[in-house]
């Protein structure tokens, strides 16, 4: 196997070649089960249906990509962040943005409607910290804490930001499809810059499907509900010979993204007890918007 630069950085150039080290194909999901009359819908415009206050109903663009039978954590973080912001809406706190928002996963999360519940944890009038929980069938699948910012005019000192990544329009179209299954993946547009190596990797995101079926997600919301995908554009061992799924996602902004792109600066360590590390640099078209962090679970598949 060759092996390139890790350091690689962006150029404005186009995409290479996918490397050797990363399988051509992937295991293909199990489209049955998206059809068989369930919970998922096979509405087009949308990865979920708000059917009640905090209540959604996914749709087959929301199907995950270890599995062919739960969600994609990252339209999942799109609806919650979603409910979390129609909550600040409602309040005081809405003269607050989020600036940091953290994802427990608790377990798989099966293909079927959910409830978001959020609540404060500590009020207060320019720091405020929320709680939601994600549960389905009653059973509690992703806890969020997000804390919430006041605004001050900082501009005067802002700095110490990482390089842009070159503009999307300047890249060649890609695709994750060849290493990942699932209604997810199948659904982004993916403009990689250079060339990829096992472990490192810097990615365009976005998607023309809608995070709510008929309805006008917010710009924080959409770009959350892209932002898991990092652990997939940087692949460090093929997914049909080992499993690196992530447990938690932890997004810090030190300012609020615009726009339908999602750029990915991403760097995936494993280390030697099972353990990795997903580290993502998140910018937006004007730069970058903050970082994201994800703990792997790494084991071989039996």
């Amino acid at each position: 196997m060759t092996r390139r630069n890790p350091d690689l950085l962006c150029s404005d150039g186009n995409r290479g070649e996918r490397i050797d080290a990363i399988s051509e194909t992937a295991v293909m999901v199990n489209r049955a089960f998206f059809d068989s009359g369930g919970f998922m819908t096979d509405h087009p415009a949308g990865y979920f249906q708000r059917i009640g206050a905090g209540r959604y109903r996914p749709t087959r663009h929301a199907g995950g990509a270890w599995s062919d039978n739960e969600l994609h954590m990252a339209p999942v973080a799109g609806a919650i962040a979603d409910a979390i912001e129609q909550f600040i809406g409602s309040r005081a706190s809405r003269s607050m943005t989020v600036a940091r928002l953290s994802f427990d996963i608790l377990g798989m999360l099966p293909a079927t409607e959910f409830d978001v519940d959020v609540r404060v944890i500590r009020r207060g009038r320019t720091i405020e910290l929320l709680e939601a929980i994600m549960a389905s069938d009653g059973r509690p699948a992703v806890v969020t804490r997000a804390w919430l910012l006041a605004h001050y005019d900082t501009s005067e000192v802002a700095g110490g930001q990482a390089h842009r990544l070159p503009h999307p329009d300047t890249l060649t179209v890609g695709h994750l499809t060849g290493d990942w299954p699932g209604g997810y993946i199948s659904s982004l547009d993916v403009r990689y810059c250079g060339e990829p190596s096992p472990g490192r990797g810097q990615a365009w995101v976005s998607t023309d499907i809608d995070l709510i079926d008929g309805q006008q997600a917010s710009d924080l919301a959409r770009f959350v509900g892209l932002v898991d995908t990092a652990n997939g554009v940087a692949v460090r061992q093929s997914p049909t010979n080992w499993i690196f799924p992530n447990v938690d996602l932890t997004i810090h902004l030190h300012r609020q993204p615009r726009g339908r792109w999602v750029g990915l600066d991403t760097s995936v360590t494993f280390g030697s007890e099972g353990h990795g590390l997903t580290s993502t640099i998140l910018h937006d078209l004007n730069g970058p918007v903050g970082m994201a962090e994800q703990i792997l679970t790494v084991r071989p598949r039996s």
